[in-house]
């Protein structure tokens, strides 16, 4: 049994971080994006005006925005609910409200994330664009 300063070893299995394999991740987003895009999510949630927050990356069939709402009807409390779509292989994106959530949220507020997250996307930050729209429509929720 190992304690204090000794280290236990098992023979035949090589533990050293330098042969530690990286996990495989599919998607567009590395491990250090996909803490960011949690740690946004939370922090809508948290001070995000009561309202919840979802983001969806990924193929949206046509018309795109049929298919953003379709997603954003089984969330599981709709009026109450934000989905940020994005589908980077198509260039689309679209922010669907639900009834209450457009109270706190109005259609022009909204664009402007759209504006802001383009921008970040056309630099080649997807994490990024994604993080500081949540952060845009948490700000706006909250202050309504």
């Amino acid at each position: 049994m190992a304690s204090g300063n000794q280290v236990a070893v098992v023979e035949g299995v090589d533990r050293s971080p330098e042969h530690m394999r990286q996990p495989m991740l599919e998607g567009p987003f590395d491990v250090k994006e996909l803490l960011h895009l949690d740690e946004a999510l939370s922090v809508a949630e948290r001070d995000g005006g009561g309202l919840h927050y979802s983001v969806y990356v990924g193929p949206l069939h046509d018309p795109v925005r049929g298919a953003a709402e379709a997603l954003h009807d089984k969330l599981a409390d709709p009026d109450r609910s934000v989905l940020v779509a994005v589908s980077p292989e198509q260039r689309q994106l679209e922010i669907v409200t639900g009834k209450l959530a457009q109270e706190k949220i109005p259609d022009r507020s909204a664009a402007l994330v759209v504006f802001s997250m383009e921008a970040a996307f056309g630099a080649g930050q997807l994490a990024g664009g994604i993080v500081t729209g949540l952060r845009m429509l948490a700000e706006t929720a909250q202050g309504r």
